[in-house]
């Protein structure tokens, strides 16, 4: 994975602030010395001014053409060095109060360039060097030059330490800052699948119930079919009977019969076509919960037979609810389905009726289907909404009906379950929250 280049951008800002802070600070330590020494050193003056037009020189160059980072560090632990060294000798020499910057240098280098453990080594061990140099052209014992040349040694090793450390730190930070990227597309690929599973597991249940609902087409559409034939073939006669007076009224009345039936037939294609055709469900934010239940009415309707009674009982002025109009029929389909199938099994044989009722409460919906079947067993009603859990024989359903139904409801903060009737059969409940 790449790296983040805001995080170079943000080393080279902090680094010019680094020897703008340098700068200043020599501006003030120069004039600290001369009012509190009450010296004016002209040389120690002109030095530390060009030393501070470098480091502003530095400031405004960073980063831009052969002034890397790396060489900006290396530069200014020289400017720094040449600086201290410098103001040691012209404030005493080996007796200049400002004789232990040589043993801060490093750390001071540390913290300008921690992106490079380099300048801090080069910076370092110039500064062992001066201050040894110093040492010995003031006539010091060598025995007291190995010991300073000790002591700045290690004070070295513990800046260089320090440099490799934080840099530890920031490398391992931005590991796991890939690493938690990494792991976030994964998250999102997974999510795609997931989705993409999830989309395909609903267009094959949804063309179960297209496959369910089919087998009652025929006999559906037949009907209708049968007295347009009949009315076309009472008007066809008609007109070829010359001697019969044309009836207007009859007439109008077999053609309105006729055009009831072709609407019928074509009626139940468009229910089909649509609830069967591909793409994704649920875009829609709500959905008109009396026309849904009527949709769905008129698709069951193939499939539930002459002899079944279908009640809709709904509330005045049903409003909007926060499902999908395309969920909301593929939900009630399915139980208007179920209980057609659990009524069909139930012994002895009885004449299916199943009643639909809805109304609104305070802030939801209440949908409640009713059958008068057998009811639901008391050890799969607890299953019941399981996915691939089935009551019905193998061929029957997939199991993924009720599971779909209540995670489409349940995803909008609605309610889906079921209960047995006290005086018989099964109780779907439905609980939609207001769009």
């Amino acid at each position: 994975m790449v790296s983040d280049p805001s995080d170079a951008q943000a080393l080279l800002d902090a680094q010019r602030r680094s020897y703008l802070n340098g700068a200043i600070c020599l501006v003030c330590g120069l004039l600290f010395h001369c009012l509190v020494s009450g010296e004016l050193i002209v040389p120690l003056v002109l030095s530390q001014l060009v030393l501070i037009g470098a480091f502003l020189v530095m400031v405004l160059t960073l980063g831009r053409g052969w002034l890397t980072s790396t060489r900006a560090g290396i530069l200014g632990g020289l400017f720094g060095l040449l600086s201290a060294t410098l103001f040691v000798h012209w404030s005493g020499g080996p007796a200049s109060p400002y004789i232990h910057i040589f043993g801060a240098l490093p750390f001071m280098l540390a913290l300008f360039t921690p992106g490079s453990s380099l300048p801090t080594l080069v910076s370092g061990f110039t500064a062992l060097v001066a201050m040894m140099t110093v040492s010995l052209l003031d006539r010091r014992p060598l025995r007291l030059v190995v010991l300073q040349a000790f002591f700045g040694l290690a004070l070295l090793t513990l800046a260089f330490l320090g440099t490799r450390l934080y840099q530890r730190v920031i490398h391992a930070q931005r590991r796991a800052h890939e690493e938690r990227l990494q792991a976030l597309e994964r998250l999102a690929e997974s999510e795609r699948l997931r989705g993409r599973a999830e989309r395909e597991r609903a267009e094959v249940e949804r063309l179960v119930l297209v496959g369910q609902l089919a087998a009652g087409v025929a006999h559906e559409v037949n009907n209708p079919l049968a007295f347009v034939k009949a009315n076309l073939s009472y008007l066809t006669r008609e007109a070829d009977d010359p001697a019969r007076p044309l009836d207007r009224e009859e007439f109008k009345s077999l053609l309105e019969e006729t055009q009831q039936g072709v609407l019928r037939i074509q009626q139940i294609v468009t229910d089909l076509k649509d609830f069967s055709r591909a793409g994704h469900m649920g875009e829609e934010e709500q959905g008109d919960l009396a026309e849904a239940l009527r949709e769905a009415g008129r698709l069951a309707s193939v499939r539930l037979g002459d002899g079944t009674e279908v009640a809709l009982e709904l509330g005045a002025a049903l409003p909007p609810v926060r499902l999908g109009q395309r969920h909301i029929v593929q939900v009630m389909v399915n139980l208007l389905l179920n209980a057609v199938d659990a009524i069909e099994q139930a012994q002895p044989p009885r004449r299916p009726l199943i009643r639909v009722r809805a109304w609104r409460e305070t802030d939801h919906v209440r949908v409640q289907v009713e059958d008068n079947g057998p009811g639901i067993p008391p050890e799969a009603l607890s299953r019941l909404f399981e996915p691939f859990f089935t009551t019905k024989p193998p061929g029957k359903g997939t199991g993924l009906g009720l599971a779909l139904c209540r995670e489409y409801v349940g995803r909008v903060g609605g309610t889906l379950h079921a209960e047995n009737r006290a005086e018989g059969g099964a109780r779907f409940i439905l609980s939609l929250p207001l769009a």
